[in-house]
């Protein structure tokens, strides 16, 4: 992903633009049309002789590293998931996926993670004992699962009538 490498490089950013291009069969003049960006501020850039402004780093950005859609990732046991029964759910006036990652190992929610991130989620919930570790591996927004009283008092009631 050329937005990591750019964080994660000593690499200058018109050298990570070349390669990018290069990798991606793309010419300057195709990444002008779709980034709206004019061909010869590209190639200003990717000749060194101009430095992009942020603005049009995400511009090329957005064209290079497309999200495939936006979704919140929910890593977590099965059968909790199971009970979700929302695909999609809308927050202010966006609209997000909901994408079910199951999982029944560390090793499972440490791939699930990571594949969220890199299919685009925009965030990630899960349970809080896989909180801390999750964030460790993403550079995404993480929030636990908090379960309301009456989920505990369930739990509870369930506990009790197999202990009697």
């Amino acid at each position: 992903m050329l937005s990591k490498r750019i964080f994660d490089s000593n690499t200058d950013f018109k050298t990570l633009l070349g390669d990018e291009l290069k990798k991606k069969g793309m010419s300057i003049k195709e990444l002008a049309d779709r980034s709206g960006i004019p061909a010869a501020t590209i190639y200003k850039i990717t000749s060194g002789e101009r430095d992009p402004r942020f603005s049009t780093v995400k511009r090329i950005i957005r064209v290079l590293d497309p999200k495939k859609e936006d979704f919140i990732a929910i890593i977590g046991a099965k059968f909790l998931l199971h009970e979700l029964r929302t695909p999609e759910i809308e927050i202010g006036s966006k609209n997000y996926k909901i994408k079910e990652c199951p999982i029944t190992s560390i090793e499972e929610c440490v791939i699930s993670t990571v594949r969220a991130e890199k299919d685009g989620a925009s965030g990630i919930i899960c349970a809080p004992v896989l909180a801390s570790m999750i964030e460790k591996a993403v550079d995404i927004p993480v929030v636990i699962m908090r379960p309301k009283e009456d989920v505990l008092k369930d739990a509870i009631s369930s506990l009790v009538k197999k202990i009697a």
